[in-house]
């Protein structure tokens, strides 16, 4: 198609990931290390940079918009982003994740600058453990924040939960009958070799499809006929219609063959694919003086350059590339 962002496989990519900090306020077990290293502060892409990257992508066909992190909400003034980047001639979709923490205070000033999605993370309801995977005892603060952002019109919010063998894979129906009680939409997304510690283990993977055989139990689910077939989670319907549930397999069925997806870090790199290291630099050219044209070139040829999918490689071998950056710095 002409215009477009389109690999060798004939794949087409509507779908950015756009990391606006490395930082966050919690340190998940699965996200980063104890004591990660920051990116400095003039290594990070400006709002007005980030506009201008988000234009040229959007120009190639890229519709849907996604802002990550680190935790996003920790970047001062994110309103004043959402509000620029809703103003683009053709994004059709901006959605933001977060861990919650902040959210309370800051979505009545999001959806008002043009938000109208959002995913929190939160694998536990328990406080102990939730303290004892994120290393914050901030619990009630994310609860709240889900309440906050419901009530300021972005609903049904998402809840993204990672389940690890050993450690909380027992969360997985509590979590369900609070989404059922609450009006959330739960996804669950299986652990992913991120975290460049060296500690990822198939072994610790709590499958998708454990995860629907064990909530169909309890409550019956049936595929949902509507499903986007280019999105990340397959989605599932309550028979009894209240609500849905998502599954992100992507270890043990990765999505590769359909993904839509690209990321901009927030140090200014484009990456293809979640597991391919090799990125390309955007940020050296944009202040360097490169034109549109050229920084869409760029684009262009790295996303020619895409591989069957890091995931499936992974899958095969059942083992993890080393990877250079962890998830933080990456971006959800």
């Amino acid at each position: 198609m002409a215009g477009s962002l389109e690999d060798g496989f004939g794949r087409l990519h509507d779908d950015l990931r756009v990391s606006v900090t490395d930082r966050c306020n919690l340190r998940c077990s699965y996200c980063m290390p104890v004591e990660p290293e920051w990116f400095p502060h003039g290594a990070i892409l400006s709002y007005e940079e980030i506009v201008r990257l988000a234009r040229i992508a959007v120009a190639r066909g890229v519709r849907r918009l996604r802002l990550t992190g680190g935790e996003p909400l920790v970047r001062r003034d994110l309103a004043s982003l959402v509000r620029m980047l809703t103003a683009l001639p053709g994004v059709e979709d901006l959605s933001l994740t977060t861990n919650g923490l902040l959210l309370a205070a800051a979505a009545p000033e999001l959806v008002r600058a043009g938000l109208r999605r959002v995913n929190v993370s939160l694998d536990t309801l328990q406080r102990d453990r939730y303290r004892a995977l994120t290393r914050r005892d901030v619990l009630d603060r994310v609860l709240a924040g889900i309440d906050a952002a419901a009530a300021a019109g972005l609903a049904p919010v998402k809840v993204n939960a990672v389940l690890l063998r050993g450690i909380n894979e027992d969360e997985a129906e509590p979590l369900v009958g609070r989404a059922r009680e609450n009006g959330w939409e739960l996804r669950f997304i299986e652990f992913m070799p991120l975290e460049n510690g060296n500690t990822w283990d198939a072994a610790r993977v709590v499958s998708g499809s454990e995860l629907r055989r064990r909530i169909d139990r309890l409550w019956p689910l049936e595929r949902d006929p509507r499903g986007d077939p280019h999105a990340p989670a397959s989605r599932y319907l309550f028979r009894d219609g209240r609500g849905a549930v998502g599954f992100i397999d992507s270890v043990t069925q990765p999505f590769c063959a359909s993904c839509s997806r690209l990321r901009l870090t927030s140090d200014g790199y484009f990456r293809v694919c979640l597991y391919d290291d090799r990125e390309t630099d955007l940020k050296t050219p944009l202040r360097s003086g490169a034109s549109d044209a050229e920084i869409e070139r760029l684009m262009v040829e790295a996303v020619s350059r895409k591989g069957r999918g890091g995931a499936l490689e992974i899958l095969e071998r059942q083992a993890p590339p080393p990877p250079a950056r962890t998830m933080h710095q990456i971006g959800g």
